[in-house]
């Protein structure tokens, strides 16, 4: 195979999560361009539907899902593998950044727990609804989006930092149960992206995060798409349970 036959997805069902805008849609927009059957899930529905205009998607290539609802990850899930037969790649961006230039004692335990729900149960739940198809065809590449938080944490952001940690400490436990069937799971630690996920955090949050990157601005989606299309596919196939950057030079490990 050569090396541009290992980084296109042609035949290949690859579902993203939060597809519909940021780096979700990026990513969908240039995996579909390599070649892949996209399916796109996300809570907005309107945005999931210009994506589907855009992208030309079957009604069966686009599933209306709320991550932080288990069951309602089952139930898509099962759908898309009883629809396509399999599922190649699990790209999961969704995300919510949650109460923001807050300190930790003046969290709302219901804010700090939807957070939870949807950045690390959503993540979990996605794993477990995918692994059973992938182990049967041994082969399978799951991606989450976790954050430069969950490695540094930013004041003011614990619940988001906290989800994020539990997602970079739950792809490495997972990457070791399941390389003997042939799947590869990572994560990607953005720094902070121009997305509309960023689009309700404090300006003081905002310039904090912005005063730490080297490179002095926010990434874009597309960048980080590269990185999350790399990991997506058969090319990324000796790295798994790893953290992957996107920082502009902030992350130190």
């Amino acid at each position: 195979m050569t090396s541009t036959e290992l980084v296109e997805f042609n035949g290949q069902v690859v579902v993203i999560s939060g597809a519909a805008t940021g780096i979700g849609k990026a990513s969908a927009q240039l995996i579909a361009s390599r070649g892949a059957k996209v399916i796109a899930l996300d809570f907005n529905k309107s945005a999931l539907n210009d994506l589907a205009t855009e992208l030309k998607l079957a009604p069966n290539q686009v599933h209306t899902c709320d991550i932080s609802d288990q069951n309602q990850i089952n139930t898509t899930i099962s759908a898309i593998l009883k629809d396509h037969g399999t599922i190649d790649a699990l790209i999961n961006t969704a995300g919510i950044v949650g109460p923001s230039n807050t300190p930790a004692i003046d969290v709302k335990w219901a804010d700090f727990e939807k957070v939870l729900q949807v950045n690390l149960y959503g993540a979990i739940w996605l794993t477990q609804a995918v692994i059973p198809a992938m182990k049967d065809k041994k082969y399978g590449r799951i991606v989450h989006l976790a954050s430069i938080a969950g490695k540094e944490g930013n004041p003011g952001l614990s619940p988001y930092n906290t989800s994020k940690a539990g997602m970079i400490g739950f792809v490495k436990g997972v990457a070791k149960e399941v390389a003997p069937d042939g799947i590869i799971i990572n994560s990607l630690a953005p720094a902070v992206i121009s997305t509309p996920m960023n689009a309700n955090t404090s300006d003081e949050t905002l310039k904090y995060m912005i005063s730490r990157i080297p490179m002095g601005r926010v990434g874009q989606p597309e960048e980080v798409a590269e990185i999350v299309a790399f990991m997506a596919s058969k090319a990324c196939s000796f790295t798994t349970g790893f953290t992957f950057d996107a920082s502009g030079g902030r992350a130190t490990y």
